[in-house]
């Protein structure tokens, strides 16, 4: 399947969107993880509330996805 040079970029530009929520994820949880861990050796009973911190970031590579698919039914390439 051949591609013009539109849809070469939008599917660089899916790419980009897919890799910037991956980033982003990781850089949330990280903090969060760090945080939460620090929490739940205190206090083993908020490993309810550090599990939903934890898996909120997770939005940003949804959205991510979600743009990428877009771009690349927009382009044509799906």
């Amino acid at each position: 399947m051949a591609l013009d040079m539109g849809a070469a970029i939008a599917a660089i530009g899916a790419g980009i969107a897919i890799a910037g929520g991956a980033v982003g994820t990781g850089v949330a949880q990280s903090a969060i993880g760090a945080a939460g861990l620090g929490l739940v050796a205190e206090k083993p009973s908020e490993m309810g509330r550090v599990l939903l911190f934890l898996v909120l970031p997770e939005t940003l590579l949804i959205f991510g996805f979600v743009i990428a698919i877009l771009i690349m039914l927009w382009a044509g390439i799906i």
